[in-house]
């Protein structure tokens, strides 16, 4: 079993580019929940001039609805969305300084190209583990768009919150990879 990288967010350009495929991270630090609402109204604001809620430069989106927060807890269950409904945004705020995004399931080509080019990489949070996920939350608030409910962008401390790097700032991507390694590993 590989070591676990423990890493914060902000997400530095240097750590993005050095992190790989298949390797398992532990994050702490600042990271915001967006999904797809919410990636159009911020590329809308963008694309009007405005300025977004939060700081691009070496920002972490995680692809996350939570649900309703219990009594006494900072968030309610916070797993993973499916991340393809948020290819048509990611590019774009690539470009403007977005370093890691948290989800579930492949990307696409035009959004593994703007990694590469930029520098970025994409984790993959274990789907059906929300409740997992939210006890590495330690502070959860909304600070924009509130009116998309579960949607709304929220501002999350987390501390050793467990990811995959899936596809990295090097081309390696685990969804095209570990398939075929486990093919090979089976082969007769």
């Amino acid at each position: 079993m590989s070591e676990i990288l423990r890493i914060s967010a902000p997400l530095d350009a240097e750590t993005a580019r050095t992190l790989r495929a298949g390797q398992r991270v532990a994050l702490s630090g600042t990271i915001y929940t967006a999904r797809d609402a919410a990636h159009r109204r911020l590329c809308e604001l963008l694309d009007a001039g405005g300025e977004p809620p939060f700081p691009l430069e070496g920002a972490v989106i995680y692809y996350c609805g939570p649900a309703e927060t219990p009594p006494g807890r900072p968030i309610g269950s916070a797993g993973p969305t499916t991340s393809y409904r948020m290819d048509s945004y990611a590019p774009k705020l690539i470009a403007l300084g977005l370093r890691g995004m948290i989800g579930k399931g492949p990307r696409s080509q035009p959004v593994a190209d703007a990694m590469r080019a930029h520098g970025a990489v994409y984790f993959a949070a274990t789907g059906g583990a929300g409740a997992l996920i939210a006890g590495c939350v330690e502070k959860c608030e909304v600070i924009a768009w509130s009116d998309l409910g579960a949607e709304a962008v929220r501002r999350l401390t987390v501390r050793d919150m467990p990811l995959i790097c899936a596809i990295d700032a090097a081309g390696g991507d685990l969804y095209a990879s570990g398939p075929a390694a486990c093919r090979a590993q089976t082969a007769p």
